[in-house]
């Protein structure tokens, strides 16, 4: 890429990550095939300063993954990641692990992803002393402030748990203080609220959209739930089975979904108001194999839409209507196929 727009904290192009398939012992040995999931398929797209971009679709169609090439947790088979202004495809290991100082993970299950023999003042600030190299005083004045600002009171007394001592709310948001303590400018959050009470989880995401405010922070928030991504999210990205189907501006996405796979997720959202009602549109059949897709649109199989070019010419992305950041992947609703 020549050019970057200064406006954009993340552009992603071409973006690519094949996993080889080991053959297990009854299928010939310990010898290595040639076959490989095609986890990430070409996938572009930007994220703009202080936005929250979210990535939707079903489990197994890449978005975790997306989240770990851009921080470069997974070296991507083939595209791009610009950070900044910054290759990071071109940075050493040093290069690269002084960069992520600016970029930090939100995981899902904070149970799993905390220490249990490490205290919660201890996890928090570990980022913290690698980064900063600060004195032990320092940095438990500095994990304390961050402990008091995410809601984790008192902190002085907090500070001193273990994990296991803690509620699921309460893990989840040293979660997030980890991920800030660093004074980050990306925050991937997979996930996020996944794991915690129905009854905490707007108060989390109330916590969140607080803090990216306060801190300026730009989101890749990476759900399975559209109800979550239309609280929180200003763009959206529905991704099936390694592609991006459909991209756009939430009341654009959500009020005139354009491919039929995006009308399916939207359908399946849990409506209040008994007389509103919808009928659900669900994907016949299974998700394809990954390893080895279905030529055309990957959606076809189970599309109640398809017509012969779907399964022979792969639909790109185009704007909707003439709408330039309301994007389809389908023949049928960006003007591709003429009947």
């Amino acid at each position: 890429m020549s050019e970057q727009n200064n406006d954009h904290l993340v552009e992603v192009r071409g973006l690519k990550k094949y996993f080889q398939v080991q053959e297990g012992f009854f299928s010939g040995g310990l010898s290595r095939s040639n076959l490989f999931v095609q986890a990430v398929d070409g996938v572009d797209f930007d994220i703009r300063r202080g936005e929250v971009l979210g990535l939707a679709g079903e489990s197994g169609s890449g978005k975790t993954t997306i989240g770990r090439l851009v921080l470069r947790l997974l070296e991507p088979t083939e595209g791009t990641i610009w950070f900044d202004g910054v290759d990071l495809n071109a940075l050493s290991t040093d290069d690269m692990r002084r960069m992520r100082r600016r970029m930090q993970l939100i995981f899902q299950d904070p149970f799993a992803s905390l220490n249990p023999r490490m205290r919660i003042g201890e996890s928090i600030g570990h980022g913290h002393k690698i980064h900063y190299g600060t004195s032990p005083a320092e940095r438990r004045q500095a994990v304390e402030e961050i402990m008091e600002h995410v809601g984790l009171t008192p902190a002085r007394t907090l500070y001193e748990k273990y994990p296991h001592q803690l509620s699921g709310g309460q893990r989840q948001r040293a979660v997030i203080a980890r991920a800030l303590v660093t004074q980050p400018d990306l925050i991937v959050a997979d996930e996020p609220i996944a794991m915690a009470d129905v009854s905490v989880r707007a108060l989390l995401l109330d916590l969140m959209i607080r803090l990216k405010n306060e801190y300026n922070l730009t989101y890749l928030f990476i759900t399975h739930d559209l109800a979550t991504a239309k609280y929180i999210c200003d763009r959206i990205g529905i991704l099936y089975l390694g592609k991006l189907v459909e991209t756009g501006f939430l009341p654009d996405v959500y009020g005139s979904p354009s491919h039929p796979y995006t009308r399916a997720l939207l359908s399946a959202v849990p409506v209040p108001d008994p007389d509103s009602r919808h009928q659900k549109t669900l994907p016949r059949g299974e998700i394809p194999n990954p390893i080895n897709p279905p030529a055309g649109c990957r959606f076809h199989p189970r599309c109640p839409l398809a017509i012969d070019i779907c399964s022979q010419v792969e639909p790109e992305l185009r704007p909707v209507l003439g709408t330039p950041t309301h994007l389809a992947a389908c023949h049928l609703t960006t003007g591709d196929y003429q009947a």
